[in-house]
């Protein structure tokens, strides 16, 4: 019988760290925004590097990363209930939090959620201008929950982008969302995450 998914960081950090998972952080002092990637690696494929990018040397950034060859969706810690010590005290500084996540489906579209209203519909709408299908998440995703990670901030109020299979595919050369092709990113990727960055910026995240 398949292990149970984690409820909650106790369970996950049973698992060996370094071998089916690691955590990523890096902090930008002055900055007020946080990307913040929970279910990256083999989880959600492309949720890592997409966050990382759109931190890079400016916001602060957090992931935690699944390692393993198969099996990754063990390691789903659902983002009403992560707990990770870390992660939850870069949130609880933050102002702002973009929380990247990656949804089922073969067309390329992101789902748009949480709280935090103003910020949510300015990443919409930067990211339709540049050409990329918004829609607004559902029920099950749309990130509404106070208790939600994202929305776990100063303000009570977070984004949370839930980016399709196939659109993320689009970001990496090939459409290859294997672990060692993350690495061949596509002009999309580029324009993607500069159109997150900027409503960002142009909101005072």
């Amino acid at each position: 019988m398949a292990p149970a998914s984690p409820t909650c960081w106790a369970d996950l950090a049973a698992r060996r760290e370094g071998v089916d998972f690691r955590r990523l952080w890096r902090s930008a002092p002055g900055s007020t925004l946080l990307h913040l990637a929970i279910h990256g690696g083999g989880i959600e494929p492309g949720t890592t590097e997409l966050a990382d990018a759109a931190a890079g040397s400016a916001d602060h950034f957090y992931s935690l990363e699944a390692l393993r060859s198969s099996g990754n969706a063990a390691l789903h810690l659902t983002s009403t209930r992560f707990d990770e010590p870390k992660a939850l005290a870069m949130v609880r500084e933050a102002d702002h939090v973009i929380s990247w996540h990656g949804a089922g489906g073969e067309t390329p579209v992101t789902y748009l959620g949480g709280r935090d209203e103003r910020l949510r519909d300015a990443i919409g709408d930067a990211l339709a201008a540049a050409g990329f299908a918004v829609e607004p998440a559902g029920a099950d995703i749309d990130a509404s929950s106070p208790r939600n990670i994202c929305n776990r901030n100063t303000r009570g109020a977070g984004v949370q982008l839930e980016i399709s299979t196939a659109q993320r595919k689009a970001f990496f050369a090939r459409g290859d969302l294997a672990r060692p092709n993350r690495a061949r990113r596509t002009a999309e990727f580029s324009a993607y995450v500069m159109a997150v960055t900027n409503a960002a910026a142009h909101t005072g995240s």
